[in-house]
Order: structure tokens, then C-alpha cells, then sequence
């Protein structure tokens, strides 16, 4: 059938709004008609689409930005579909090439499962959990056998494979490429065959491994999924993405106060970023709430609901209320509720010597620095002198504004 031969089905307010959620914040949906079609579908039958993200336990903790896909699974999940999270135990043990101009180290089977252990615990603070089908791709791919493998390899050439970005740079460079990556996009596809998914969301450094999951799922008669890449989230910095590497995370274990505090330090502008990628307030409150601010309201109070809403999502409203309160007391000064507590004996003690063993700076020439710098308080007074002792006694001791520990001192 011609492609100007194929009817759309009638738009319905629900399908419309389905559309609407689905597109919130994405970098790209492809296709969209066929989106619109199955979604037209699943309204008929009543029969929920399933969706589909893959999450390789490359590393034992998920960070804010990680969880941009995962908000948008909870959106989808919300309209009634079937999501399902799955856990790439099998194709860690080959390794991502998305991004990469190298090739990624193996994980040994061991860490595989220690990072795995963390990873839904952690997601199901987005996602419902009495909602969500979890998978392992060793479910299928371990049974694949060597046989399977020869078999799937021959639905793609190798041509295609290195129109890969990735690929093809680091061929270009001279810079090796090992046969089994060409493995990776063809097993993170042949997941969607086994899941016969409806839809396969991910980041947009994932278009290409998302792609396949199409084409193989034609290959295997099936009917093909659509894609939905969601952008990478800006970190703090509001340059490069959130990554551990580049120190511009948040990480959703992250403590309360910590998390609030961070959230709080992004700029103005980056803000309605992240209200689009990671707030589950709808699009029309976000817009009311930035009409105001234009209107003069200082924006400071809606980066406080954002900084809220965020770390109620990981550890509840009473320790959001109690980090808002403890930033309330730092920014006028005063002294958190809680903080560390240490007994030393030795007094009287030197300043950056104990700087060193409460934890709030890495060596005693740190400690020196943090002096020089005026960032070191004790009791609230700036301290200069980096000879001075302190004698028995308990002190508030605090570096910047966000360190501080109640020490006390024995003779």
C-alpha cells in the first residue's frame, strides 16, 4: 500500500493528550504517525502499549540524569501502558560503543550483578513498581547460542554498521574497533524482538541501537516499534551533561540537604530546563509558574518548589521540608540542626590538623588553603590565622557554606 493510501485514524481528545505527554521535553519521536496510530489502537482494544527501556548496570548508582528517560516511562506509564525495565546483564558484558572512541573495558559477571542489584531499587523511585515488568536480556540472549548469534548477524551488513557515527570516526582515526561491538547494537535490537515492543525509549546517543530494534523486528515479521529519544540533561554547570566525571551531578542516593542545596545552585535559565525534563508538574503549570516569574515574581521561589518537588521524589516531603529549613539557616548564617560530631583528645589542637580529622578537608595543606581562602569559621568568626590552637572545649567548625562539624576537644 502506498504510503498516501494509508489513513490516519481519527485523533480523539485522549489519544490527542497521549500525544501531547509523549512529546513533552523529547528530542525526537519516530514515527510519529505510527505512534498515533498504535496509541489509536490501544484506546480501541483497550490493550496497553508496551515500552520498552534498557539500562546497562555499567556502574552501581543512577545520577538526576538518568532519570530524564525514566520520567518520561512514568509519564507513559501513567496513561495506563505496560513499561517495561530491562536490565542489560547481557549486553554489559559486551559493552556500549555509543560515544565512545574506544572500546569500552569488560565488566567481570560479578560486578554486573552488584551493580544490577541497585539499579530498580533506585528506578522505582521514579517508576511504579506494582506497574513495571522487569526483564534480564540474558533471558533470551544466553539461550541465543552460538548458532543464533551467526543467525541474527546475517539480518545486517556491515555497511550499515559503519554508517554508525562512532564507528565510522574511529575508523577514520585508525583507532580499533573489536568485531564483538558490532554485537551490541544487534542485541540491544534483538531485545525489542523479544519483548515485541511498541515503543523503545532512550537517550539521544541511543538513536542508532534504537533504529535497530526497528529494522530487526521487520526482520523477524514482527510489527516495528516506535522510538522516542529524550536530550541529555545539562548538569550544574549548565554546560556539559550531568556526568560523575565531570562533577555536575546530583545523584539520587545523594543525601537531602545536599540534593536541595545543589538544585538550588543551578542558573535561572537552566531551571525551566529541568522543570521540562524532570518536574512531573504539568506543562501548563510550569508555563503559569514562568509567567509569573516574568511578571516580576522572583524566581528564587520557584527554583525552591523545583529543588522540593526533586528531592521529595528520592527521600519524601518531611526531609525536602527539613532540607529547605536547613538551607534557610545557612543562607542567614546559622547552624544546620544536624550535623557530624567528633571527640578528640590531643587539645590543644591545630586549626588545619583539624580541619583534617573532621573530615572537612583532605590534608592539613588543604586546611592551610581553606584559611588563606577565608573560607574556615569557627563559631561563626573567620578565622586568618593559620597557626592558631584551639583548647579543650566543643566548637562549631564549618568550610564554606555547606560543611560544618560540632568537635570536641579533650586535653
Amino acid at each position: 500500500m502506498k504510503a498516501e493510501q494509508i489513513q490516519m485514524p481519527a485523533v480523539t481528545d485522549t489519544v490527542a493528550r497521549a500525544l501531547q505527554i509523549s512529546l513533552r521535553g523529547v528530542d525526537e519521536l519516530l514515527p510519529q504517525d505510527e505512534w498515533v496510530r498504535k496509541l489509536a489502537r490501544s484506546e480501541a482494544t483497550g490493550t496497553p502499549l508496551r515500552i520498552k527501556l534498557g539500562l546497562d548496570p555499567t556502574a552501581p548508582d543512577i545520577h538526576v540524569g538518568h532519570t530524564v528517560v525514566l520520567n518520561k516511562m512514568r509519564q507513559l506509564q501513567d496513561l495506563g501502558h505496560t513499561v517495561i525495565f530491562l536490565i542489560g546483564d547481557f549486553t554489559t558484558m559486551i559493552g556500549d560503543p555509543s560515544g565512545r572512541n574506544t572500546t569500552r573495558p569488560a565488566l567481570t559477571k560479578e560486578q554486573i550483578e552488584a551493580n544490577a542489584e541497585t539499579y530498580y531499587r533506585q528506578a522505582s523511585l521514579v517508576l511504579d513498581p506494582a506497574r513495571t515488568e522487569i526483564r534480564y536480556n540474558s533471558e533470551w540472549s544466553d539461550p541465543l547460542g552460538a548458532r543464533g548469534m551467526i543467525q541474527l548477524a546475517a539480518k545486517y551488513t556491515v555497511a550499515r554498521m559503519m554508517e554508525r557515527d562512532d564507528f565510522n570516526k574511529r575508523f577514520k582515526a585508525g583507532q580499533s574497533i573489536s568485531v564483538h561491538e558490532f554485537l551490541y547494537p544487534l542485541m540491544q535490537g534483538y531485545d525489542s524482538v523479544a519483548l515485541k515492543s511498541d515503543l523503545e525509549l532512550g537517550g539521544t546517543d541511543q538513536k542508532f541501537n534504537l533504529l535497530m530494534g526497528r529494522h530487526l523486528q521487520q526482520e523477524y515479521g514482527q510489527e516495528p516499534q516506535c522510538i522516542l529519544t529524550m536530550p541529555l540533561l545539562e548538569g550544574l554547570d549548565g554546560v556539559d551533561k550531568m556526568s560523575k566525571s565531570k562533577n555536575n551531578y546530583i545523584g539520587i542516593s545523594e543525601e537531602p540537604n545536599s540534593m536541595f542545596a545543589k538544585v538550588l545552585s543551578i542558573s535561572d535559565t537552566l531551571m525551566w530546563r529541568w522543570y521540562t525534563l524532570l518536574s512531573f508538574k504539568s506543562i501548563e503549570d510550569i508555563d503559569k509558574l514562568k509567567a509569573e516569574v516574568e511578571a516580576g515574581r522572583n524566581p528564587k521561589d520557584a527554583k525552591v518548589a523545583l529543588a522540593k518537588e526533586i528531592t521529595s521524589r528520592f527521600h519524601g516531603v518531611q526531609a525536602a521540608d527539613a532540607a529547605e529549613q536547613d538551607f534557610i539557616n545557612r543562607s542567614k548564617g546559622g547552624v544546620p540542626d544536624e550535623i557530624p560530631e567528633f571527640s578528640f583528645a590531643g587539645a590543644p589542637v591545630g586549626i588545619a590538623h583539624l580541619l583534617k580529622q573532621a573530615g572537612l578537608a583532605s590534608s592539613t595543606s588543604e586546611g592551610n588553603r581553606l584559611i588563606d581562602g577565608g573560607g574556615v569559621r569557627v563559631d561563626q568568626v573567620v578565622i586568618s590565622d593559620k597557626g592558631l590552637k584551639l583548647e579543650a572545649g566543643t566548637y562549631v567548625v564549618q568550610v564554606g557554606k555547606r560543611k560544618f562539624a560540632r568537635v570536641t576537644l579533650a586535653a
